[in-house]
């Protein structure tokens, strides 16, 4: 049995985080990896950065979102979802590009954790210089 079900779907990228994401029409609900998001995410501060792009874009409770992602720590995960969740409101609707654009929503954070190089004890920090 096959259901032609239309659904909008999006990759979304953070620090070693990346979220594919798919929208469906539905009551709102967020699924991440199986578990509803409360279940995934413990922090408040983190589930408000991946429902960001729904509240800015007034689409609260119209999709459900089907989420796997891999990769990365909880808030690296958070804001790759927020990325795939804006990427894939655009597919669904185009005239809410510039709106998500203009929070910042559209855009991928290229920081990256930086690597460590010899004789260095992490990226930037030396040893302690002795005169003596």
């Amino acid at each position: 049995m096959t259901t032609n079900q239309t659904y909008y779907y999006a990759v979304g990228r953070r620090k070693t985080a990346i979220a594919r994401v798919k929208l469906i029409p539905g009551n709102g609900a967020v699924v991440i990896n199986g578990k509803p998001m409360g279940e995934v995410f413990g922090r408040l501060s983190l589930e408000n950065t991946i429902m960001q792009p729904f509240r800015v874009s007034n689409t609260l409770g119209k999709f459900n979102a089907i989420v796997k992602v891999i990769g990365g720590g909880i808030s690296a995960q958070a804001g790759a979802i927020a990325h795939g969740v804006s990427r894939a409101l655009v597919e669904a609707d185009d005239t809410l590009k510039a709106l998500l654009k203009k929070q910042g929503l559209m855009t991928r954070d290229p920081r990256v954790k930086e690597r460590k190089k010899y004789g260095l004890k992490r990226a930037r920090k030396a040893p302690q210089y002795t005169k003596r």
